[in-house]
């Protein structure tokens, strides 16, 4: 686990080789087969090393819950470990993490007419509207969710208002007991380096045809799928409201930015052992140690 860009998928398939074993992918974006670029997919010779898991997955016309992506993970675990011990999953993608090892919450439902009317208000307002409703409402869950996804803003806005209690109240998990222990990895380094390889991604992106991709993906720009940091900000620059120089420097904030997000998610979770990413050896030597004391 880790922020976007810190080296997550390179650290994976070192694993994967070392463990002679499969990996599974937990970042919701590169679920999907029309997004590559964008999501920083790896490369054809990187995914042919080891056998990944929820890659190329769906269409960007479908959507997979987290509850969802945890029920096939377990599906493909309890016979996956039939004949293995090790199984590597990465991915910077919180909730999805979370859904696996740790299961969801049971949230509650709201009624639609309340999802209705705060869909509407964001409609006619715009986003900032719900985004301060939810940071007066529950400022605990307002500083880690993504504030660019109105979908999610909503969720927790309507459970709010719908229960009269935080969102965040819900979320003080009990665990689902799993048949496998699970052995938790963050990777973490200096912020400017971050920041800096973040930058230099995006770079790369627009140099491995980012516009191109995201051109082809206009009628699909209202699925869920798009709503994604470096999607949006080239809408934004097809509709004519960015120049390219803008959409590109507003990518690398948004980026920089959900990045923060992700680290203030996994910081809650101190069953995560936080190591750099060059730090391969240290990281075996953990695992080894937690496998240790389960068997």
């Amino acid at each position: 686990m880790g922020p976007t860009a810190i080296g997550k998928s390179h650290l994976a398939i070192a694993l994967a080789l070392h463990y002679k074993t499969e990996l599974i992918s937990a970042d919701s974006r590169q679920f999907y087969k029309e997004m590559s670029i964008g999501t920083a997919k790896p490369g054809y010779d990187d995914l042919h090393k080891v056998p990944q898991h929820f890659v190329d997955f769906i269409s960007v016309t479908e959507d997979l819950p987290a509850g969802e992506f945890a029920s096939s993970v377990d599906e493909l675990l309890a016979d996956f470990f039939k004949s293995n011990e090790v199984c590597i999953m990465a991915g910077g993608s919180g909730l999805f993490v979370q859904a696996v090892c740790d299961g969801l919450d049971d949230i509650p439902e709201a009624p639609e007419e309340l999802r209705n009317r705060l869909n509407q208000e964001y409609e006619q307002s715009g986003i900032d509207g719900i985004r301060q409703q939810l940071k007066d409402l529950d400022p605990e869950h307002y500083g880690v969710i993504d504030l660019q996804n109105h979908r999610r803003i909503i969720r927790a806005l309507e459970v709010c208002l719908h229960t009269g209690k935080p969102y965040s109240s819900f979320l003080q998990k009990t665990k689902k007991q799993r048949d496998y222990g699970v052995v938790k990895v963050g990777l973490e380094m200096d912020r400017d380096k971050l920041y800096k390889k973040i930058e230099d991604r995006v770079d790369a992106m627009m140099e491995s045809g980012l516009e191109e991709e995201v051109r082809s993906l206009v009628q699909y720009k209202g699925n869920n799928a798009l709503n994604t940091v470096g999607y949006k900000e080239m809408f934004e620059y097809i509709d004519g409201k960015a120049t390219l120089e803008e959409a590109v420097g507003l990518i690398k904030r948004n980026t920089r930015r959900f990045a923060k997000r992700q680290l203030t998610w996994f910081k809650r979770d101190d069953e995560i052992k936080w190591f750099d990413p060059q730090d391969t050896v240290d990281i075996i030597d953990y695992i080894e140690s937690k496998i240790a004391e389960s068997s």
